[in-house]
């Protein structure tokens, strides 16, 4: 699902709201979230899961097309764990 696909769905099931607020919403929460993750806070949504920041060390790489060693900087990635009550619901528990 894709960021329209979710803002439509809401949408169509909050009829007594107009599209373009649910696109504010929708927007606020992503950006929100991103914010937190930028200052390396963690968020966490219950029953869904939590999304955090993971430091990745610098490393030597290869590239793949000359076979050429590379220095791969050290980089943040954001990661995600799931929730309980979501892994639960995805194995049919």
């Amino acid at each position: 699902m894709i960021r329209s696909e979710l803002i439509q769905k809401i949408a169509e099931q909050n009829p007594h709201l107009f599209q373009r607020d649910v696109e504010r919403i929708v927007t606020t929460i992503f950006e929100e979230i991103t914010g937190a993750l930028v200052q390396g806070d963690r968020v966490e949504l219950r029953g869904f899961g939590a999304f955090s920041v993971k430091k990745r060390d610098g490393r030597t790489g290869r590239n793949p097309r000359t076979g050429e060693a590379v220095e791969v900087d050290e980089k943040h990635v954001p990661f995600f764990k799931t929730g309980k009550l979501l892994r639960d619901r995805l194995n049919g528990a």
